[in-house]
């Protein structure tokens, strides 16, 4: 079978339709429709439902999703076999993330990855939540994996390697409700306006925990867009509850960045597939998971 329409195929589906993956892959439409259509005349079913603009995967297309991710991540082992002798000369290496740990502790561990292996290309996809992260790695949308959970994770067909921790820490105007260097405790939250995520993420459960607890905390805005927290906690719209790997970037922003009592600690954990490794994943794991961690969390 030709990978380069298993690639078209998978790119539609990833890309959520034929203009957007033509755009991605930078071939043109009709090209594209054409693969396609090949491939669904080799394999004798249609893949897709077409309805507009829209499409939709048949039940034989979402039977080919999990075979097509093995045909290609095959191939793409057997190619960066035959690239990789002592050291990785190219490649391309693709990890889904959550926001939080983005800052840290993927930053530091990008530093080292591409100062040791320039060539190989990384790609960053959004998670939201850690089971988004779990099931694009489970599916093999995507090798590698970082998240962020307060509580034991479940894993089915991926391995969790334990990559450090991190605190929660409030977020408020510099001319906010609480005094600089005196933390912050939690039933003082009561009453205040929270900038929150959405459910399913370790800060959204510790401000639900709260509620749960009968701490009256409100919420101001849920977004899933973390990146829009700061922003808004300096507009004065309100307080928010973020990883300690914010707080640098908060302070040099002009925020005030508070300890929480009791406190409350995120683990960061990098999960992978548990097919073969890539020798690009394989090198970022090494880096990323110290020797003594990683048989996992």
């Amino acid at each position: 079978m030709d990978f380069r329409r298993l690639t078209y195929f998978l790119a539609i589906v990833d890309q959520g339709g034929f203009n957007r993956a033509a755009a991605a892959l930078y071939v043109s439409q009709p090209s594209l429709s054409q693969a396609v259509q090949a491939l669904e005349r080799d394999l004798g079913s249609s893949l897709f439902h077409r309805t507009g603009r829209k499409v939709l995967l048949t039940e034989a297309g979402r039977a080919l999703v999990p075979r097509a991710r093995e045909a290609l991540h095959a191939l793409e082992l057997a190619r960066a076999a035959v690239g990789a002798v002592r050291e990785l000369r190219g490649g391309r290496l693709e990890i889904a993330a959550m926001a939080s740990p983005t800052i840290e502790p993927l930053s530091t561990v990008l530093q080292a990855f591409t100062e040791r292996y320039p060539a190989v290309s990384i790609s960053l996809r959004v998670a939201l939540t850690r089971e988004d992260v779990v099931e694009t790695v489970r599916t093999g949308g995507c090798e590698l994996g970082l998240l962020s959970t307060s509580s034991p994770l479940p894993v089915r067909d991926v391995v969790p390697h334990h990559v450090g921790d991190d605190r929660l820490v409030l977020i408020t105007p510099i001319d906010g409700p609480f005094p600089p260097g005196r933390a912050v405790r939690a039933e003082q939250l009561a009453g205040h306006r929270l900038i929150v995520g959405q459910r399913g993420t370790g800060i959204r459960a510790y401000v639900d925990g709260l509620s749960a607890r009968g701490i009256d905390v409100r919420i101001a805005v849920e977004s899933e867009h973390r990146m829009a927290f700061l922003p808004l906690v300096l507009a004065g719209v309100g307080l928010a509850v973020v990883t300690q790997s914010w707080a640098d970037l908060s302070e040099r922003a002009g925020a005030l960045v508070l300890d929480l009592e009791p406190a409350s600690v995120q683990h960061n954990v990098l999960v992978s597939c548990k097919a073969q490794l890539t020798p690009a994943a394989r090198a970022f794991l090494d880096i990323a998971v110290p020797a003594a961690h990683r048989d996992g969390l």
